[in-house]
């Protein structure tokens, strides 16, 4: 053979073993990519869990293994935020990507912090929750477990993007008031639903949480065939000074009941991971754990926040920096911590970017994608300020290691015992405690933060003055209770 025909030849090989080569890695690009198309989501969602209510965050009371090895095998979050310290307007932001007040979730019609039931309001149909939007990239949704966003049909979680409802559709404490939510019911008692049924009135809370995982794995086993949005959102360790367990976890924490019922979570949690190897869908499922705000104050104690301020239905640290972990073996690095903030409503945007999509383009939103802080990629957060409402009151600003109490009228102070005769500016960053008051030594951040604050009036209103960029709730003209029929 002559030279130039074994040149040729040679190239000819090397030719088609770069086209094979080439194959191979556009393959693996390719397997790659589908990886991070449209993952299963799992969120998992507690009731009033605090700051420092689980191992991995600090807790020596309660054993929480399973919510640890999330953290072990993902990132924790520390300065993750809900939006409000209570639990409506928590959760209307975790839906919408919106502060409450955006939305008018911020409060009832009765002046009450949450709705109650038989309310005329709840999230408005027209918004777009995040289960719309999977629902629209292909996800089959669903939610397990507690609503409080509206009783009345036409806020039922079927009718805002998801395909299947087994639970509560509020509080488990509304049924222990005095006085009636609406002027021609008594309270009704608590009801399950299943979709938009109700299955059982009064439910059995001490069971809600295992009902709620056994529901939860049925859902995972029918659909491990096509991507799933999973929001399992627990009535536990709930709103009620006792709080539910069943009967396995009875009496066997060292934190009476309300450590039962973080225990029991703890064990749900190793159902829904065990769940998900049996399958062999871990690989390509993000599993987030979070709280819709932090422990309130009971007397004796029962959740910690520590080593946060303060107590859940406030504005300070412990009512709204929640624990936040997520686990996607191959996509989230293992054993990390980041302390960039972060808020539940950034989820929203962050899970259609992850399912191909992106989120609503006709409205404004607040939250931002955060998949480069859950992939420790992040070289810092994306929100300049963070506004922590009470009700309709805007209380707090923070922008960066600063957080500023702002200046308000004593009378103007309500639901909460604030000491608001002057600014206080406290460094985060070395205080969490929010017991050094820095405002005189630091009168620059101060008013940079009070800048900061009029802004979000302007955008999202306060006490007595309407933010041009709100929208309405939803409105039932006559609210009528859910019973069996």
């Amino acid at each position: 053979m002559d030279h130039v025909s074994q040149r040729i030849r040679v190239l000819t090989i090397l030719f088609f073993l770069s086209l094979l080569f080439s194959g191979a890695v556009l393959f693996a690009e390719r397997t790659a990519v589908q990886s991070r198309i449209q993952p299963n989501i799992i969120l998992l969602l507690a009731d009033n869990l605090g700051y420092g209510d689980v191992g991995s965050f600090g807790s020596q009371l309660h054993r929480t293994p399973n919510i640890d090895r999330l953290a072990e095998e993902g990132i924790r979050l520390t300065s993750f935020y809900v939006s409000s310290g209570v639990c409506t307007p928590s959760r209307a932001s975790l839906m919408t990507g919106s502060y409450p007040r955006r939305v008018n979730m911020h409060m009832d019609v009765r002046e009450t912090a949450v709705i109650r039931p038989v309310s005329p309001i709840g999230l408005n149909p027209s918004e777009i929750t995040v289960a719309e939007v999977l629902k629209g990239l292909g996800y089959v949704t669903a939610l397990i477990g507690k609503w409080h966003l509206g009783d009345q049909a036409p806020f039922l979680p079927t009718r805002q993007g998801f395909d299947y409802y087994y639970g509560i559709p509020y509080s488990d404490d509304m049924t222990e008031r005095d006085e009636p939510p609406w002027d021609r019911y008594p309270w009704p008692p608590l009801p399950l639903m299943r979709n938009e049924q109700v299955i059982e009135a009064p439910a059995d809370r001490d069971i809600l949480t295992r009902r709620y995982t056994e529901e939860a794995i049925r859902f995972i086993e029918e659909n491990r065939g096509r991507p799933f949005f999973l929001f399992l959102s627990h009535a536990m360790p709930g709103s009620t000074p006792h709080p539910f367990a069943s009967d396995p976890f009875k009496g066997k924490s060292k934190n009476g009941p309300y450590g039962d019922s973080v225990e029991e979570i703890d064990w749900s949690t190793g159902e829904i991971l065990q769940t998900l190897e049996r399958l062999g869908l871990e690989d390509n499922t993000l599993i987030i754990f979070t709280s819709d705000n932090g422990a309130p104050r009971r007397d004796p104690p029962q959740g910690s926040n520590k080593p946060l301020a303060g107590w859940g239905y406030t504005v300070a640290e412990g009512g709204m920096r929640v624990p936040f972990l997520a686990r996607w073996p191959g996509q989230i690095p293992p054993g990390v911590t980041s302390d960039y903030l972060a808020t539940s409503m950034d989820l929203l945007p962050t899970f259609a970017e992850l399912a191909g999509g992106s989120g609503p383009q006709d409205r404004m939103i607040d939250g931002k994608n955060i998949w480069s802080i859950l992939t420790n990629e992040a070289t810092g957060s994306p929100h300049e300020a963070f506004y922590y409402y009470y009700m309709d009151q805007l209380r707090a600003v923070r922008s960066g290691k600063w957080k500023l109490y702002l200046q308000l009228d004593q009378e103007d102070v309500v639901g909460q015992e604030v000491d608001a005769s002057q600014p206080r500016l406290f460094d985060l960053s070395t205080d969490l405690t929010e017991s050094r008051d820095v405002a005189a030594e630091n009168r620059a951040v101060v008013d940079r933060l009070i800048r900061l604050a009029e802004r979000a009036r302007d955008d999202l209103g306060d006490r007595g003055r309407h933010g041009k960029n709100q929208r309405p709730a939803g409105w039932v003209a006559q609210p009528l209770p859910q019973v069996r029929k």
